[in-house]
């Protein structure tokens, strides 16, 4: 058994030394190192122990000095993963979810409890109001109860309302499907606390799944992440009841963007909290009334979606050791005087600046490294 949370397996299921699954967890805790960042590190200098060495000289180029993650805080958080009854599921785990690898800056690295063959079913996201309407509770407790009887795994937020209500109709089904939860806290804190027993028992009978590590509570800037990690596990996302701009209208949008089915039910106009729903299919997503509209619209997805809620963005690659070389030696400062405090896409610096794809996204790590960069949605960056 390895330290970091028993035995880790990596790139087509070859068992992770202790090393590696250590520096692994250290260089996506160290400063400025997102999941983006991860990937591209870990392409170009081809492991977690490699990257990390190297994290001070491209700091170093961005004119600040950095240090990694202290292994000792590595080394507290296993053992708090441990003692919470969980694990670390890797990017290139054979168990991680297939469609999340997909999505645009999946996490690297998960804590989960519970049973991650369920991960591997078709999978539909179910989420809504948490001051959701008696019948919205008792919509989304059915629709879940009939999903999972007929073979998917329901995911949400285990938040109040329409989420919780869709992890219990999942559990209370006793099928094959079950449920995942996704936190937004680290993998030992309960939230809200109202929702600690249920949250437990997704965790014993279904799977519960946190990016943020242990110990952490739920931010707000952590729930935007949380949404994007539902949609990205799901063939399809559905909203059973939801005011604007909310955020399950995010968790929608993100779907939307990844390219998996949107779905929405209907309801009064009259009720504030169904606006959300109904503009959702006045703009292109799928209305449904049954389990069985869910079902149609799900069995055999094949990556093109009915609804027509939002344009699929451009997939998301991580750039490889080949694609990087080193970038010209002003180019840092040449993308760095493009770059404002409004979030820009990296194709429009690569337009702008005239230099190669692979010289512009190192430039760029290199300033994310030395804290110079921020990443927003939708693959844009700001001076940070």
């Amino acid at each position: 058994m390895s330290e970091a949370g028993g035995q880790a397996r990596g790139e087509q299921g070859q068992t992770l030394s202790q090393e590696e699954a250590f520096a692994r967890i250290r260089l996506l805790r160290s400063p400025n190192v997102g999941p983006v960042t991860y990937m591209q590190l870990m392409g170009r200098f081809g492991g977690a122990r490699a990257a990390i060495e190297a994290l001070p000289g491209l700091a170093g180029r961005a004119g600040k000095p950095y240090q990694a993650a202290p292994e000792r805080a590595v080394h507290a958080e296993i053992a708090q993963v441990r003692k919470a009854g969980a694990r670390y599921l890797f990017h290139d785990s054979p168990d991680y979810p297939a469609l999340l690898t997909h999505s645009e800056g999946a996490p690297p690295i998960l804590t989960l409890r519970g049973d991650s063959a369920m991960l591997s079913r078709p999978c539909i996201a179910v989420v809504g109001a948490r001051n959701a309407s008696a019948g919205a509770v008792r919509i989304a407790r059915d629709f879940a109860h009939g999903l999972a009887e007929a073979g998917f795994t329901v995911v949400s937020g285990l938040a109040r309302g329409i989420d919780g209500a869709a992890h219990e109709g999942s559990l209370a089904s006793g099928a094959p499907g079950g449920t995942v939860g996704v936190i937004a806290s680290g993998i030992d804190i309960a939230y809200p606390p109202q929702h600690a027993a249920l949250q437990e028992r997704v965790a014993r009978e279904g799977v519960l799944l946190a990016e943020q590590p242990p110990g952490t509570e739920p931010l707000a800037r952590h729930f935007p992440t949380r949404n994007r990690i539902i949609a990205g596990l799901a063939a399809g996302t559905l909203v059973v009841e939801a005011a604007p701009k909310s955020g399950s209208l995010i968790t929608a949008r993100l779907a939307g963007e990844m390219g998996r089915e949107v779905m929405a039910v209907p309801g009064s106009p009259l009720d504030p909290r169904s606006h959300g729903c109904n503009q959702l299919i006045r703009d292109g997503a799928m209305l449904v009334q049954s389990v069985e509209d869910v079902i149609e619209l799900l069995s055999g997805f094949d990556g093109l979606p009915r609804s027509s809620f939002r344009e699929v963005s451009a997939a998301w690659h991580a750039v490889s050791d080949v694609d990087l070389g080193a970038p010209p030696a002003d180019l840092d400062g040449d993308i760095e005087n493009l770059l404002t405090t409004a979030p820009v896409t990296v194709d429009e610096l690569i337009r702008q600046s005239g230099a190669g794809a692979a010289s512009v996204q190192l430039a760029l790590l290199e300033l994310e490294i030395g804290g110079r960069l921020l990443r927003h949605a939708d693959g844009r960056v700001s001076l940070g």
